[in-house]
């Protein structure tokens, strides 16, 4: 009897959180070398690399599967004369199963923690596409996707926000 009593006093426990990566897959890349088409000018180069991440995420029609994409755009100019070197845009994907995850907290999950498994992958892409294409390796930096979660909650919580007019 106080076995009883004891397992009715627990809290119920949470689902366990079960995850999957189905598939990882190049949906598009495109990597233009504005260096071997147009030549340098001479003088030194001195490269300046912009990158630029957007995530999106959408159900499939099976039950608990949901494919996340990242869009990397990877810019090298010469800091010295602002031409373009390189230009390398990638969509990458992959297909998750995802179980016992509340509804409540799976956009988070989708755009912060399935792109956080998928990142060493798109990585060395980038690193090997560089390289191939003539230039140094680039080993971009880890991507902080909470903070980049966040940048869009605050970014749509603005243009929703209603406008006030002046009197």
């Amino acid at each position: 009897m106080a076995e009883e009593n004891g397992a009715a006093a627990q809290p119920q426990a949470q689902p366990q959180v079960k995850m999957q990566v189905l598939a990882q897959f190049i949906r598009d890349m495109s990597f233009e070398n504005a260096v071997a088409q147009k030549g340098l000018n001479g003088g030194e180069v001195q490269p300046d690399i912009q990158v630029a991440v957007s995530l999106d995420a959408r159900k499939r029609p099976q039950d608990h599967q949901f494919e996340v994409i990242q869009k990397f755009r990877v810019t090298s100019k010469n800091r010295a004369t602002d031409e373009t070197l390189f230009l390398l845009e990638i969509d990458y994907g992959g297909v998750f199963h995802i179980e016992g995850v509340p509804d409540e907290q799976m956009h988070p999950f989708l755009l912060i923690e399935c792109p956080r498994l998928l990142f060493p992958f798109i990585r060395r892409i980038i690193s090997d596409v560089t390289r191939d294409g003539g230039f140094p390796a680039l080993n971009i930096d880890t991507v902080d996707y909470l903070a980049l979660y966040r940048q869009e909650l605050a970014r749509r919580a603005q243009t929703q926000a209603p406008q006030t007019q002046p009197n």
